[in-house]
């Protein structure tokens, strides 16, 4: 085991270095969801455009397929990828696409039609190619260094659907009785999220590398064999040649095949979780439920309190009390969750709209809790390049899911 010291790392710095690392993640969390959240919560915006095209399911569908064969690639070669062009080449791709869909708008000033219409898929897909290259790529780093890192990255990950919607209920509030109002809110929306890309951009090149608990951790990752992390290093400014350790011949790494079969039950707690959450959120609620006293405010309130308690669910498992960590008790509480799928049905049938918001706080509080639970307690026990490995594979399951709940509720 490689000690602080070795690897220049000040033991009074830990902490310290800790604490900033699990900041930057954050907001690397923040900025991973933040251009697709945005879009989602923008979605009343595209249905006056485009009322016909079903916005909410066919843009959720075009962005799953590409996530998610990008994704499959990714995962099987995850060994041979350098992380650090990686993470970069998706918050840049991020960036290049939200600044595309602002400049679409503005240089067709917000008008309809198919054309446009293919415009906007074509950057939703390029949000999907982006998507796996920074979720895969960041869950596989942060699951070889510590648990609380793929906490707070996953919790950015909600804070950039809590933010959107606070941003959108401040933005409609602002702009609702002025002259072409919702697409003035669309436009700053648009505009703070190209902003936030450009800054993962930059903390991701030159701070979260540079900390010291991250080097250290990077550092006893080469020294187990990773090759991943090299581009890392010698950014950080520590050379091959100084984590060379005679552990690497020592360790023979389980394939990806092997680690899937240990880690079945996990993945498939993902699948789970992601299938129940994408078959009712958002396009079933938007689409299924009626008309209500809130009217235009129906949509943005669904979003802003699943927002919200997904938010809070990705840090209830810091609660030592509440945090599942039995593989069985995970798997039980993925498979009940799909109880409230008749929920769902009766009460959009029989009830009125505050039960139907009771109920998509359950269940975004859920779906934070258990993907946050399965991701800290899945990559255990493993070296370096495997817990990589395992990262990339559960982020690709967490994917699959979410592809499934959408390709499902389209064929409803």
């Amino acid at each position: 085991m490689i000690n602080l010291e070795s690897t220049g790392v000040p033991s009074s710095s830990r902490l310290e270095g800790k604490c900033k690392a699990m900041v930057v993640c954050w907001v690397l969390g923040l900025g991973s969801l933040l251009s697709w959240n945005s879009m989602l919560t923008i979605g009343d915006y595209y249905y006056n455009l485009f009322p016909s095209y079903h916005p909410a399911r066919v843009l959720t569908l075009v962005y799953q397929p590409f996530a998610l064969g990008t994704m499959a690639i990714l995962a099987y070669n995850e060994a041979k990828i350098d992380t650090r062009k990686r993470n970069l080449m998706g918050y840049i791709i991020y960036f290049l696409s939200t600044l595309g869909l602002l400049v679409l708008d503005l240089g067709t000033s917000g008008k309809g039609g198919i054309r446009n219409y293919i415009g906007i898929c074509v950057f939703v897909g390029a949000f999907g190619v982006a998507d796996a290259y920074v979720r895969g790529g960041m869950v596989g780093d942060l699951s070889f260094m510590h648990p609380e890192f793929v906490q707070s990255f996953f919790a950015g990950l909600a804070a950039s659907g809590a933010l959107t919607s606070g941003l959108r209920i401040m933005t409609k509030a602002a702009f609702d009785k002025s002259s072409n109002g919702l697409r003035k809110g669309v436009l700053l929306f648009l505009a703070i999220a190209t902003f936030f890309e450009f800054l993962c951009i930059f903390l991701y090149a030159f701070v979260f590398t540079k900390l010291p608990i991250v080097k250290y951790y990077r550092t006893k990752a080469a020294s187990e064999g990773s090759k991943t992390v090299s581009a890392d290093l010698v950014a950080a400014g520590i050379h091959s040649e100084e984590t060379a350790s005679g552990d690497i011949a020592k360790h023979e790494r389980l394939n990806n095949k092997q680690l899937l079969f240990q880690n079945l039950d996990y993945a498939l707690d993902l699948y789970l979780i992601c299938v129940l959450t994408l078959f009712i959120f958002p396009g079933f609620v938007f689409e299924n439920t009626g008309s209500h006293q809130l009217g235009s405010w129906y949509q943005v309130v669904l979003i802003a309190m699943y927002n919200v308690f997904d938010l809070i669910g990705r840090y209830t498992p810091l609660v030592e009390s509440i945090k599942l960590e039995s593989r069985k008790g995970l798997l039980i509480a993925s498979l009940s969750r799909f109880l409230l799928i008749p929920a769902f049905y009766f009460t959009a049938k029989y009830s009125d709209q505050g039960y139907i918001i009771l109920l998509v706080s359950l269940l975004g509080l859920t779906n934070g809790h258990l993907t946050v639970c399965v991701l800290t307690a899945a990559p255990k026990g493993y070296k370096a390049p495997e817990q990589n490995a395992l990262g990339n594979l559960l982020v690709l399951f967490l994917l699959g899911g979410i592809f499934s709940g959408v390709a499902l509720l389209t064929n409803t």
